[in-house]
């Protein structure tokens, strides 16, 4: 077992695959990150290269995702926003489609029309938008059709702090509690709304204690620990599926990098003290203390994790461009 004083025991196979889903998420932002910077040089131009338009990575996320998408299966529903790789990959996206997505190529999850914010995947029930707040209703729509059909199936509705101001945050709670839906709220705060710090937008210091006026249980992982997400979504994921409502938890996470890439982040005073706060060499370094890990196991899965991803960027610039001509294709009239 993994001692551990931030989220309680462990098995070592299942410290061992969450470790394992946050190297794949980081190493896929990494490239993410590479390949839209590659032909934005040396003058930033957001509309220009391979994968134009705006693109928000995770880097810094990868706990919440790790951690609580390991308690769902297939035909569990995820809602995630406008940052939503980690959540993607945790839950089972097709990596290539997704890429193809991202480069906007017909190979793509939305045929290359959506990019990297609208991700739809039917068959992993996964969707995202652009939208601060828009996936919380949809997540309670999908949690009363489980109820509904008594299928046993759980929401997940991923939202970040500041979505936690929306109106429709407070509607989609009230409703889930009201009616004991199979959801589980997850807050995403990362201390920052693009350049609005929490303390600046939020009147409650944490939004876990929210939960209360709704009648469901909030919790607060305070420090990015993937093994308290782990345990704390366990909890809430459990009560879900046994049809005792609804549970919302936020995690005290981190946002690495800028709000989107080629934000200059010069209102954020924390920046020196970011990468020590990474928690991927947190997590690795307690790994390897532990004896859980070794040095060849994490190489391994790190090799691992290049592969998939390199082999997914192939399979985005093979694919073909959209053709203009058809530009309406797929547009509801």
């Amino acid at each position: 077992m993994i001692s551990s004083d931030r989220g309680g025991n462990m098995e070592p196979g299942i410290a061992r695959e969450l470790f394992s889903q946050m190297v794949l998420i980081r190493t896929y932002e990494e490239t993410i990150l590479r390949e839209y910077h590659a032909d934005k040089k040396p003058i930033f131009d957001i509309g220009a290269g391979l994968i134009p338009g705006e693109m928000h990575l995770a880097a810094g996320q990868e706990p919440v995702a790790a951690g609580v998408c390991a308690h769902t299966i297939d035909a569990d529903a995820v809602t995630a926003t406008h940052r939503p790789h980690h959540f993607a990959l945790s839950h089972g996206v097709d990596i290539n489609a997704m890429t193809a997505e991202i480069f906007g190529r017909v190979d793509g999850l939305g045929r290359g029309r959506g990019g990297h914010m609208h991700l739809f995947d039917p068959q992993a029930n996964f969707s995202c938008s652009g939208i601060v707040g828009e996936g919380l209703p949809v997540a309670v729509g999908q949690a009363l059709a489980f109820s509904r059909r008594k299928t046993g199936n759980v929401a997940i509705a991923v939202a970040g702090e500041g979505a936690a101001n929306q109106g429709a945050f407070h509607e989609s709670l009230n409703l889930a509690a009201l009616w004991k839906l199979p959801v589980v709220f997850v807050i995403e705060d990362n201390e920052w709304g693009i350049s609005v710090p929490r303390s600046a937008s939020t009147s409650v210091p944490s939004n876990a204690v929210r939960a209360a006026a709704y009648g469901m249980p909030g919790t607060q992982v305070e420090d990015n620990s993937v093994e308290a997400v782990y345990e704390e979504a366990g909890k809430a994921v459990e009560r879900a599926r046994d049809g005792g409502g609804p549970s919302l938890i936020e995690v005290q996470t981190l946002r690495l990098w800028g709000h989107f890439e080629g934000d200059a982040q010069g209102y954020r005073p924390d920046l020196e003290g970011v990468p020590g706060r990474d928690p991927l060499p947190t997590f690795e370094n307690s790994l390897l203390a532990d004896g859980v890990l070794d040095d060849a196991q994490i190489q391994s899965i790190k090799d691992e994790a290049t592969r998939r991803v390199e082999d997914a960027v192939t399979y985005a610039k093979s694919s073909p461009e959209p053709d203009p001509a058809r530009v309406g294709d797929y547009v509801f009239a």
